[in-house]
């Protein structure tokens, strides 16, 4: 359906007060960028800036709405044959060739990282919005195999690719926020993304098993007080 006049005005208002916000938090940091200024940049009144966006946070996450669905188009976009993990293998791989913004990676990530790990409150979105994409996920994954509302299954894998790929971001982001070049931290970033899914199609059930030593055969020590007690003694 053709976009109306007033709907493409509102969304170009919207887009011009989310730019003008951006910058003024790059340039200064968040905590030191006050709504009325934002509102007179946009050329708005403060009043339009919370219709558009009900809180300051939301400014700086204008687009939530777009990154809480993107795991869903990943699931939604599977090929044939294509299991839920091999599909964000294969999406994360593709977003560190191309340097793409859905997983933090582009070219200025390291400096939004940085704003956010300067304010409380944005660390706190940011953590809220980590929990609406493990919600929205595991509700398509329910949804794809018609699951009962009480398997917990959904949920639990859900979290766990989700957290896989924030922390390969994370660890990228800290690198670049260190100084180190792309060329450097992307094949090292492949490598452990690799590592990482392969952990995840296998399972973990044999990762970090204590590995047995000379004499030992898994059992525990009956302790001290035993050596001398023999089996069927009144003693």
């Amino acid at each position: 359906m053709e976009e109306g006049l007033r709907e493409r005005k509102k969304r170009e208002t919207r887009q011009r007060i989310a730019d003008m916000a951006m910058g003024l938090f790059m340039t200064r940091g968040f905590d030191n960028v006050t709504v009325a200024e934002i509102a007179r940049a946009a050329d708005v009144s403060v009043n339009t800036v919370f219709n558009y966006f009900p809180t300051k946070e939301d400014l700086f996450a204008d687009r939530q709405e777009l990154v809480t669905d993107l795991p869903q188009q990943v699931v939604r976009g599977r090929r044939p044959g294509e299991s839920v993990v091999r599909a964000f293998r294969r999406d994360f791989m593709e977003a560190v060739e191309s340097r793409h913004w859905r997983y933090g990676l582009n070219a200025g990530g390291d400096i939004f990282a940085r704003i956010v790990n300067e304010s409380p409150s944005l660390v706190a979105k940011l953590r809220e919005l980590h929990v609406a994409r493990e919600r929205a996920l595991a509700e398509v994954l329910a949804d794809e195999l018609d699951a009962d509302p009480d398997d917990l299954t959904p949920q639990v894998v859900a979290t766990q690719i989700l957290n896989t790929t924030r922390v390969l971001t994370g660890h990228a982001v800290t690198r670049m926020l260190a100084g180190e070049g792309w060329e450097t931290i992307a094949p090292d970033l492949e490598a452990q993304a690799a590592a990482a899914f392969d952990l995840l199609e296998s399972g973990i059930g044999g990762y970090c098993v204590r590995p047995l030593v000379a004499g030992e055969d898994g059992r525990q020590d009956a302790g001290p007080e035993a050596e001398d007690h023999e089996p069927g003694s009144d003693d």
